[in-house]
């Protein structure tokens, strides 16, 4: 039986399971990229969290449009409560992407970092020390799939679903599951890996309503 999770707390040491879903852009048809919106649930489709693009009004609009993932953004995290609870910072980079985490209250949990691959996609996950404690590599031959693994075994994965015919060739509306295989991951660790999530979509798979 699982335990009774305050909703005013983000705690993901409960779940085996985690269903990352974006909000539906219908702008996109037009064209436009839209601030990202994600609702995180459970395997009984109860709200474990939601994630949204801090929006930064007109400028933060235009530069979505001609800079993708790679300007400067931040993405804010909250509890089923909508209570502010963790963000990801992006500082801008042409090359080998960053995404910088902590919790609400300034307390750095760590980073995804890109790291240079030829065929495949590939990242660390480092702790608040910098200290890589879980790495991602998806090959060329998975593209919808990013294992995570420490010392060659795997601890966690996140894996694409298929949207719909629809969904996938006219909007950014990506739908992840998120399974967290290895009970020995840390809460922050878990914590990390939901950012990744975000990360890969906004990394792989923001852009196609152009």
């Amino acid at each position: 039986m699982e335990p009774i999770v305050s909703n005013r707390e983000l705690r993901l040491a409960p779940h085996r399971r985690l269903f990352v879903r974006q909000v539906r852009e219908l702008v996109e048809l037009l064209g436009f990229e839209t601030r990202n919106k994600y609702q995180v649930s459970d395997e009984r489709e109860q709200a474990v969290a939601y994630v949204a693009e801090l929006q930064k009004g007109a400028l933060g609009f235009l530069l979505r449009q001609f800079l993708g993932h790679w300007r400067t953004f931040e993405i804010h995290f909250f509890t089923p409560d909508r209570v502010p609870c963790m963000k990801a910072v992006h500082p801008f980079r042409f090359f080998f992407q960053r995404l910088e985490v902590s919790d609400i209250g300034g307390r750095k949990l760590g980073a995804v970092q890109q790291r240079w691959a030829l065929f495949s996609k590939r990242f660390d996950v480092e702790n608040a020390m910098g200290q890589v404690v879980l790495e991602m590599s998806s090959p060329l031959w998975k593209p919808w799939t990013f294992p995570f693994s420490r010392g060659g075994r795997e601890m966690a994965s996140v894996k694409k679903k298929w949207s719909g015919v629809f969904a996938e060739i006219f909007t950014d509306k990506d739908n992840f599951m998120i399974e967290f295989g290895d009970p020995r991951l840390t809460e922050d660790e878990r914590k990390l890996i939901l950012a990744s999530a975000v990360f890969v979509d906004l990394r792989y798979f923001e852009a196609k309503a152009g």
